[in-house]
């Protein structure tokens, strides 16, 4: 009798739950990342008070329910709604007028905080990219002229970029049962502050729009494939509507906010399911044979390109670096546009949107690269290592279409 009463207080609060975070949408324009619920859960967003109020409320019932005699999937889903209900009054109290240090921010909002690196850490890394990369001088001036051999032209874009898809998902499909009838829509977009957007509208369809605001390189192919679509948010949406709002009629995942724990996992899976999709030599030989001939790219290069690549790779918590310092007030814009060319070897103009980037999303940055290094730790400790693929792609599998919580990425159970 008490499973089935914890049960209905979950089913009940996650309608207390849907119209919370629509509201918080009345007055976030960025928040609702995805909805696509009953349209009678809609409706005129309440104040910001009131908001906290019954959210506050909601935290406290949740408090009170103890699932801990029942399946796995039910205590997570326990946990889930009250940490995202959690995140959900910080984000409030931050349009409220509180402020927050970056790392209380991220911690607040996503339930993790992504570590600190020193200039010296990066200068460290540079050093390794000065002594592999061609020609004289500055090593961002010399990154950047080496990375334009391998822009993709722009009226070849498309089809590089509908080979990369197809190939993600051909891998991805070999090792997921893909829901029956998923489908996207690919467009191409300028003006935004970030490079990729999924766009999930439910029945198992996304909208996936790349930004060609900048050059692309003929490895953002690939990277955007995976994290936008294969395996990456369109396969972990289309699972969470398949297996917990259609299966288990868990109506809370039918919407998504985007300043909340939930985002870690989903960004730190879709940048993992990138190495996933195309392990190792696999994407190079991949990319060698089939993206650098379409994109008219000579592919005798592509080797040392991955090999210098793998360097830059290294250099992603800059970015970090920039944007904790930046919204903490230590750095001015200026001064982030530096340090992002010094350090994350950005060129002027994208270290610019990259600022901007930082204005409308915040902290939102870590989940990422932080995102990623904890999914991958927590799949290999449960035994999801390279040379076991089968397990690796189960317990991705799992996590990809479960409630779990960045803070549970720590733990293998």
């Amino acid at each position: 009798m008490k499973q089935n009463s914890t049960r209905a207080a979950l089913t009940r609060l996650s309608e207390t739950y849907i119209r919370l975070v629509l509201s918080v949408g009345g007055h976030d324009n960025d928040y609702v990342d995805a909805y696509y619920g009953p349209e009678s859960l809609k409706g005129d967003p309440l104040p910001l008070d009131a908001i906290r109020k019954r959210g506050a409320a909601a935290i406290g019932e949740l408090k009170t329910l103890s699932p801990t005699r029942m399946d796995e999937m039910v205590r997570l889903r326990h946990l889930y709604m009250l940490r995202q209900l959690q995140s959900l009054v910080s984000r409030v109290d931050m349009l409220l007028g509180k402020k927050m240090t970056f790392d209380e921010e991220s911690q607040a909002l996503y339930d993790a905080t992504a570590p600190s690196y020193t200039e010296e850490h990066f200068r460290e890394i540079l050093g390794e990219l000065d002594a592999v990369l061609p020609g004289k001088g500055a090593v961002p001036g010399r990154f950047e002229a080496y990375r334009a051999a391998f822009v993709v032209p722009g009226e070849k874009l498309d089809r590089v970029f509908t080979a990369a898809i197809n190939e993600s998902r051909k891998r991805t499909a070999e090792r997921i049962a893909l829901p029956e009838g998923e489908s996207f829509t690919v467009e191409y977009v300028t003006g935004k502050s970030w490079s990729g957007y999924n766009w999930f509208k439910g029945n198992c369809h996304s909208l996936i729009q790349v930004n060609t605001d900048f050059p692309i390189t003929v490895d953002r192919a690939v990277d955007l494939a995976s994290h936008e679509g294969y395996p990456g948010h369109h396969v972990y949406n289309s699972l969470l509507e398949t297996r917990l709002v259609r299966g288990r009629k868990w109506m809370e995942f039918t919407v998504y906010p985007l300043f909340s724990p939930q985002s870690l996992i989903a960004e730190g899976t879709a940048n993992f399911g990138i190495e996933m999709a195309f392990p190792g030599e696999e994407r190079v030989e991949f990319e060698r044979e089939v993206l650098f001939p379409l994109a008219g790219i000579p592919g005798e290069g592509a080797r040392e390109y991955y090999r210098i690549h793998g360097l830059f790779l290294k250099l992603a918590y800059a970015g970090n670096e920039a944007a904790r310092r930046y919204l903490d007030g230590e750095f001015t814009r200026e001064k982030a546009v530096e340090y992002l060319m010094s350090y994350a070897l950005m060129s002027a103009e994208r270290a610019l949107q990259r600022t901007k980037f930082f204005d409308q999303y915040r902290s939102y940055v870590i989940n990422y690269n932080l995102g990623q290094d904890m999914v991958k730790r927590y799949i290999e400790a449960a035994g999801g290592v390279p040379r076991r693929p089968e397990q690796r792609w189960k317990i991705f599998e799992e996590l990809i279409s479960s409630p779990r919580l960045p803070s549970g990425l720590l733990y293998v159970t």
